[in-house]
This record gives C-alpha cells, structure tokens and sequence, in this order.
C-alpha cells in the first residue's frame, strides 16, 4: 500500500561535477540550492541582482550581467535616506551613494566574468505577477517599501513569459553555446496575491517553461511538484505555511542532486560532508591531547580533498 506519491526524475545529461562553474538567478528558492552547492564546495556563483521572483526582471538581471553593465548615479533611485536600484533587491541598498555602486557594479562584473564560462546557468521563477512603477511604467524587481500607490500591479501573461525566456536563453547562449540552462518553479507559496491568483501564476510560469526548453540545452527541475504533490503536507513548511522547511530543502535537494550531479563525485560530497561537520565540531577541552589529535587528523584530511580538487578551500 502506498501513502504517497513519489517523483520519478531521471538522471539528466550534462551533469553537474567538480569541474563545473554554475550560475544562479531567481527568487529565494535559488539561495537555498546555492548553500548546498557552497557546503559540498561546488563552484557557483548566485544571484547577482540579489532574490528575483519574476521573468522580467531575471531577464534584466541576465542582460545587465552579459554586457557588464555599470551602473551610475542616474540608474538609482532616492527614497526616505536611501538609495536604490529597482533592478535589484534591497539588500542592494545604502544611504551612501559610493557603497552601493561599489557593490552593484562588483557583482555584475563578477557575474558577467562566470556567464562567460559557466556549465551551467540555474533560473528559479517565484511569480508572474510584477509591479510597474508609475513614475517611469517599468517594471520593477523590487518597491523598496515605496507606497503601493505608487504602482500597477499586473500579470504577465503566458506568451509574454515565453517571449522573456526565449530571450532569456538567446542572451546567454549569444556568449557561451555550451552552457546548460535549467529552469525551476519555487515552491514557495505567494498567497499575498490570492489562493486563485498564485495558482494562476505558478500556471502560466510552468506553461511558459515547457514551451521554451528542448531538453538539449534547457531542462527543467520540478521543484514546485516535488513540494506540491511528493511531500504534500503542512509539516514540511515553515511556521508561515509558505515556505519550504529545513526537511523539505533537504529532500529538494536530494532529489535535485541525484538528477543533476554526477554520481562519480558522490564520494567526494561524503568525504567533504564529513570535513564540514567536523568543521563545526565543538570540542569539549579545546586544549587536550584528544582534541590535537583530532586536528591533525582532519587538516590531513582537508589537504587530501585539496589535492584531488585545487580550488576547494576550507575556513
């Protein structure tokens, strides 16, 4: 008898090793696979915009990072102290002006130089609903707590979606063919916009995907079905009821690792998994022999990883 159903995901090709230079774009979802990828020391680099829900404004952030965009005073905007880009979120804010284009502009740069030889490029889409401001009618990543009636909210529809995402593809394989670009649905739940409309919404998102990939060079990971109709109960979210719990990312994740990473590298992922954990070991008696001991053991054990793969580092 069966309790539950489970997905059946294939192994892809192009899979993802110790070799591979990944980069992320997208909404939340998106940092919670970058510290699994940044914990089994997997090259990544994430989010250079910072969290994106929305196909238009990953779009921008794709299109700002291929042609190394360099944001200037007249890019921002200025509201309550603080300046801001509405291409990015607000963690990308400062009441000082310097700062905040130093560090827009190192993120592009530093993503811009990983687009040009990434394997592969992961895209996490949160929503079809945007906001456009109304000052300027351009969407907006994020309204940086600006009043809401200072702006429109709308629903992409499906063909927009496909348009954006075809363009999506088209921007990143213009400076690399060989990348491999895997898109996903959040799970997370956007019930700010209604029951009716976030279905709505992660519809037209799914829709839009499956007319785009071609399971040669784009795919897509069903991270939203996964949560939807594998795990399917309220213990596996997070006390707000919309957002993945730490068991649930875990079986994401698991899912995601045994589709997408290649299985000749599990037991380099074990021996760093074991590193990791005695990392954040606390020792009882700092300063005993037993504990010297133990270092000893585990710096043999960091340097053994760090001669099969010469880019991994440990703190």
């Amino acid at each position: 008898m069966k309790f539950r159903t489970e997905l059946d995901i294939p192994k892809e090709k192009n899979t993802i090793n110790y070799n591979s230079k990944i980069v992320l774009f997208g909404s939340c979802f998106t940092e919670n696979i970058e510290k699994h990828l940044n914990y089994f020391k997997f090259r990544n680099t994430s989010n250079s915009h910072g969290i994106l829900f929305n196909p238009k404004s990953i779009e921008k952030a794709v299109h700002d990072c291929i042609f190394n965009k360099e944001y200037k005073q007249n890019d921002l905007n200025y509201f309550d102290d603080i300046w801001f880009s509405f291409n990015h979120h607000t963690k990308f804010s400062s009441t000082y002006l310097a700062k905040i284009l130093k560090q827009i502009n190192q993120d592009i740069t530093k993503t811009h130089k990983a687009m040009l030889n990434a394997s592969h490029v992961l895209i996490t889409l949160g929503t079809s609903w945007v906001y456009r401001y109304k000052e300027s009618e351009n969407l907006v990543a994020n309204c940086h707590k600006i009043p809401q009636g200072n702006f429109k909210k709308e629903i992409l529809s499906i063909d927009e979606i496909t348009e954006i995402l075809n363009q999506i593809i088209s921007l990143i394989q213009e400076v690399n063919k060989k990348t491999t670009i895997i898109f996903t649905v959040s799970p997370v739940r956007h019930l700010k916009d209604g029951f009716v409309e976030n279905a709505q919404s992660k519809a037209s998102l799914h829709t839009a995907i499956h007319q785009v990939i071609d399971n040669e060079n784009s795919f897509y990971f069903p991270s939203y079905e996964i949560m939807m109709d594998d795990l399917r109960d309220y213990r596996f979210y997070k006390n707000d009821l919309l957002h993945p719990n730490k068991f649930a990312m875990e079986y994401i994740w698991e899912k995601f690792k045994n589709s997408w990473i290649n299985e000749k590298v599990y037991h380099l992922m074990k021996e760093i998994d074991s590193i990791q954990k005695s990392l954040h070991h606390k020792p009882f008696r700092e300063k005993s022999e037993k504990h010297q001991q133990f270092l000893k053991k585990l710096d043999l054990k960091i340097q053994a990883i760090s001669n099969k793969i010469s880019h991994i580092e440990f703190n």
